[in-house]
């Protein structure tokens, strides 16, 4: 989602913007972005990918959860440096860990997902993805093209600090959540997407 940068403020007085107001925006050491709709193609693929996340989950009865858009993401990286995002999907795969400062979002997530855009690919590719590394339980990474049936999946081991990538392009291809164990089908996530016209779909 594209972000309208807004004047600094208190993670109080963001927390309170956003009840007063409806409206969802990311925190970043003061700053604060509202964030604007998505096209049709990210909804429905932000939908898909809940819904093959939460359908392979159960069907290997999975203690996991899923969570959308909605769910908000805290991270705390010191005690003068936080951020608050709201990633197009998760799983927590513990007991959900909640937020001292904001008891609707949520701290531990083993996988985050996004759908890219022309106008966040770099930042979810670059500073977002750094961001994410500060969490402690997360270990995969999972970032959707939206008009071409490729995703790029970021792997991290239990012990080990060296994040691998697999690209899977073509709607053919069964895409590997190695932290979650499970599969999902590209044909599957980009149901009803309209995508560009490419030789290996």
């Amino acid at each position: 989602m594209k972000a309208q940068k807004i004047p600094n403020m208190s993670i109080k007085a963001y927390i309170m913007q956003e009840q007063e107001t409806y409206t969802k925006y990311e925190f970043h050491n003061g700053k604060i972005f509202a964030l604007a709709g998505g096209t049709l193609n990210h909804t429905i693929l932000c939908g898909n990918m809940y819904n093959e996340l939460r359908r392979a989950l159960e069907n290997k009865k999975s203690p996991c959860i899923t969570l959308t858009s909605e769910a908000k993401l805290h991270v705390k990286k010191s005690k003068k440096s936080n951020s608050f995002v709201y990633p197009d999907a998760m799983v927590i795969c513990d007991e959900i860990s909640q937020s001292e400062e904001d008891k609707n979002a949520v701290t531990n997530p083993v996988l985050i997902v996004e759908v890219l855009s022309k106008s966040t690919a770099g930042y979810d590719r670059g500073d977002k993805f750094h961001l994410y590394r500060k969490l402690s339980s997360f270990k995969e990474y999972v970032l959707i093209e939206q008009d071409k049936a490729i995703v790029d999946v970021h792997y991290k081991g239990d012990h080990s600090d060296l994040w691998r990538i697999i690209r899977y392009e073509g709607l053919n291809e069964i895409i590997k959540i190695t932290s979650l164990e499970i599969e999902i089908s590209m044909k599957n996530l980009f149901k009803n997407v309209k995508i560009d016209a490419d030789p290996l779909v």
